[in-house]
Order: C-alpha cells, then structure tokens, then sequence
C-alpha cells in the first residue's frame, strides 16, 4: 500500500544542529541504515558543501545500499546574481551522489532585504533557476519554503509568490517550513486552506518546537492535506528542537490511522529511539511520550489498580505497538495493587491478603519516608520483597554484613588520595577479613568485597559486575554537612542492568548499602538462573 503522508527524517541534518549532539561520520552512517531498516522515506545526510564531515558522509554512502528509504543532500538556493550552474553549493548537491536534493529559499521578505539583501524579484528568479537547475541532475527535487508561516503572515502574495516560482520550475514536493518555531496549530491550518487552493504540487510540512507546538503544527498541517512530515528522531535539533517524529509516526498511524509506517516497524519505535540517543551519547528522556520510560508508568495506587483491570483506564494506547512496555512504580503512594503487580512483573509470588503483602507495603513506605527512593533501584525493591520471606537467606545462602573500615590518606609522594578499606563478613558460617586498596572509599570497599566473595560464590559472575553510574543526591539541605543523603548506584554485567539504592547521613554508609545490595542481586539473579538450567 502505497503510505498517504511520507516521513522525511532530518535527525543527521537538521537534528545534528542542536546543542550538545555530535556525530561522526560513522555514527551518521549507522543512523541512516538504522533509519532505512525502521521504514522512513527520506533520509536527509547533510548539507555536503558546507563542511568536511558531509562531504566523507556522503562520499562513504555511495557504498550503502539503502533497502527502502531515499538519501537527500541539503542545500540552499543558488547565491544572487550568479548562474544556478556556476554555484558552488548547487554543484555540491548534484555531485553528492544522493538521489533527491532538498533546497530551502526565502519566503519572508524580511529575510530577502534584510539577510540576502537582494530584490524580491530576484529571489524568485533564484528558487526557480535552483529548482530548475537541480531538477536536469537529480532524480526529485524538494523545496523548502523556509519561515513560511511568518513569511505569509507579513506578506502572504509574495509568499505564495515563491511557492509558485519552485512549482513552475517542476518542484516535487513543497514543504511549509515554520523554521522559528512560533506558528499556531489553528494558524497553520488557517494559512494552508488558502495556500493549499492556489498551488497544485504535493505538499508537507517541517516545524519547530520553540513553542512546543510541532508535533501539533505537524498533525494539522496533516488534517489539511500534507503528504510529507518533516522530523527528528527524539526531536533533536536547534534550539528547542524539531517536530518529534517519535511522537507524529504513532499519532498518525494509531490515532489518525494513516499508514505511515508498517505495524512491525512501529514496534521498533523505541528501539529505534534509544539507538539514536545512545550514538549521540545523550540521555534517554524519560518522560517522552510513547517511547519514554515513563510514557506507561503507574506510581498511584488507583491508578494501578485500575490499569490492571482495564488498561485502557490510565493508558492512551497498548504499550507494546511502540515497543514500549507497562512500568508498575513502588513509592509511599504505592498501594497493594502496585506490590501485588510489581512482584508479578519481577517474578515473584505474592498472594493477597498474606501477611507478606501488608510486611512489604509497611516497610517500603516506612523506608521511603526515611529518604529512599526504589523507582530507580528496583534491585534493591527486589531483595527487600524476598526478605519478607523467612525461607529468603537460607534458600539462596547469602552473604551477612559484619562490618567495615574505611580509611582516606593523601601522601605527599602520591598526586590524588588513596584510600583502604577493611571488610568483615560471614559466609555460609565462615567470618572472612580482607582488604583492599581503591581511589576512593567506595572503590575499595568494592574491591575488598570482591576479594573474598568469589572464593565462596564461584561461577556466579561477581567478575562481570561494574559500576555504570553513581548518583548522590542531598535530602536534608538545611543541615548541612550533617544532611542525609541518597545513593543510587546502577550496575551492569554486560548483559543486563539494575539500579540499587541506600541512605544514610554518612555517604559511605549509603554508599555501602547500595553496593552491598548490587552484589546481592546479582547472586540472586545467577542463582535463580542456575535453578533454572
């Protein structure tokens, strides 16, 4: 079937322009394959006569071959007053090797007599000389309409003028570009009623979120006849970034129900969004909706309770058709539905009513009124639900914490302080005293563990764990040096990954109960998985 609105992805050009993204050359090539694999239709690379790094990109593309989507080198409208086939950037496009190029120009006469400082006349005759120009080389030619929604509104004949100019000169697609981000959904449907009843080329739509409006002013500019949407991936880009695709695929396909992209391929859709987050080493935004985190969390106890029994009650859509998945959050709001569902999703058997039940729910809003926080340490939120059980330390046959000693030396001879760290622990009957040198207390108190554990705990992978990140955050500001304090420690083994926590007033204390708890589970996890084989 042939899809009714085409998704243009402008992640590695447009997106690449925002603040503290950055990719190689190599980071862009596996966007675009993971991009092609997702099922977009258009992948813009760059802009390859403006800098090194689009020029190798798109030199290196020539060896890629893209299974569905088509690559798109970006450019601008020739310069004033010079030939369409003597400028250097139009050249750029044709020789890019890219089968479809994307050229903006001046809508807004502010931009024409002010920035350009050219004619009005003459800009026209330099989008039509581009498009034409470009359209003798290239297989499809998009124009984009550059701040076209303000451009209208301070002059709207000459606005349409330039739409008509890339359209006599055979345009394939002309895109509105609401390029400072500013337009109103009921302004965009508004403008393009008009516009779209006087020009006669497709047309889609390409937005900016300065006013958080892009998704918005995507989907209305889609209920008046676009049939391409510009976007990001996660909507990355300048300033406040570019209309999210991650947000428009499902909102045209599920609530719109245009068929912009397979079924399988909105399956992918977080995947597909964590991956471009993790090539730009940037964090994955939890509160995004459909691919978030906490895009289906459920924290309040009604709320969980009545997700349970009909999730359409508190979820807008089924998790899973965007890859993403139901999160049941324990904290102090928590009531028995979340304990009850929480332990289904992490394996365990908690029955209603039991004692064990009322146990866990006391003691993690005991817990969290003292400062800790297991939404992010679901590690620990496992262990403290095992403890409930009395069978829990002989059926897995863990480790007791005695004691320890931390001691924060700097020597004269040595740059940085060091630090020693004494460990007393009882294992199976056995009292072990060891210790480690680190450089930092909890460095050595992680070494000095893994010194004797592994003698007791062969095969179980206490090797593999490292420390992934490590978060302190202050709970009691008021009292200064005294104040207690919250670790959140995530670790990971290579294959998985578990955040634990502690609190304390002395950050080593915290820091201790954390790691402790991070060793712990992963012995639960080896162990349960050795019951299993």
């Amino acid at each position: 079937m042939k899809p009714t609105v085409l998704i243009y992805d402008t992640t590695l050009r447009d997106g690449a322009q925002a603040e503290d993204l950055n990719f190689s050359v190599e980071d862009k090539i596996r966007v675009a394959r993971k991009l092609d694999e997702f099922g977009v239709h258009y992948i813009e690379g760059g802009w390859p006569g403006s800098n090194p790094r689009d020029v190798e990109f798109f030199r290196e593309m020539r060896r890629v071959k893209l299974k569905r989507a088509k690559l798109a080198a970006f450019g601008s409208t020739r310069r004033a007053r010079l030939k369409a086939s003597e400028d250097p950037s139009l050249k750029s496009l044709a020789t890019s090797g890219a089968p479809v190029a994307t050229i903006f120009g001046k809508t807004w006469d502010l931009h024409v007599l002010k920035a350009l400082k050219t004619t009005l006349n003459e800009n026209l005759a330099m989008i039509e000389d581009s498009v034409a120009f470009l359209k003798e080389q290239m297989d499809e030619v998009i124009y984009d309409a550059e701040h076209f929604f303000d451009g209208y509104k301070a002059n709207p004949d000459y606005a349409i003028e330039t739409l008509l100019a890339a359209e006599a000169a055979g345009a394939d697609c002309l895109v509105l570009c609401d390029t400072n981000g500013g337009a109103l959904p009921h302004e965009v449907e508004e403008i393009i009623v008009r516009v779209s009843s006087i020009i006669g080329t497709p047309f889609g739509i390409h937005a900016h979120n300065d006013g958080e409006l892009a998704v918005a002013n995507s989907l209305a500019a889609v209920r008046r006849g676009a049939v391409m949407v510009h976007g990001t991936i996660n909507g990355y880009g300048e300033r406040c970034g570019n209309a999210n695709l991650c947000a428009i695929i499902p909102d045209l396909k599920i609530k719109m129900g245009i068929d912009c992209v397979t079924d399988a391929s909105l399956r992918r859709l977080r995947e597909m969004s964590r991956y471009v987050d993790e090539l730009a080493n940037l964090p994955h935004r939890k509160w995004s909706p459909f691919v978030g985190d906490s895009a289906f969390a459920h924290k309040g106890g009604v709320h969980v309770d009545a997700v349970s029994k009909i999730p359409r009650t508190y979820e807008h859509i089924i998790p899973e058709q965007v890859g993403n998945r139901r999160r049941i959050l324990i904290s102090d709001l928590a009531g028995k539905s979340n304990i009850l569902q929480k332990a289904a999703e992490l394996g365990l058997t908690v029955k209603k009513g039991s004692p064990e039940l009322a146990e866990i729910l006391k003691k993690i809003k005991q817990l969290e009124n003292e400062g800790y926080e297991f939404e992010g340490a679901e590690g620990s939120l496992e262990l403290l639900m095992l403890r409930a059980r009395h069978s829990y330390q002989s059926v897995f046959a863990m480790f007791d914490r005695i004691d320890y000693r931390v001691l924060t030396e700097k020597r004269k001879v040595d740059p940085h302080p060091v630090s020693e760290a004494t460990v007393t622990v009882e294992v199976g009957g056995q009292v072990e005293h060891t210790a480690a040198w680190g450089n930092g207390p909890i460095n050595a108190l992680d070494k000095a563990l893994r010194k004797v554990l592994p003698k007791y705990f062969p095969g179980r992978g206490l090797d593999t764990i490292r420390l992934l990140d490590y978060k302190v955050r202050v709970l009691t500001a008021a009292e200064g040096t005294a104040a207690r304090v919250r670790v959140l420690i995530e670790s990971g083994d290579g294959k998985s990954k578990w955040g634990t926590v502690g609190v304390s007033e002395n950050v080593i204390e915290a820091s201790w109960q954390a790691l402790v708890d991070s060793i712990e589970y992963k012995l639960l996890r080896t162990a349960k998985k050795g019951r299993k084989a």
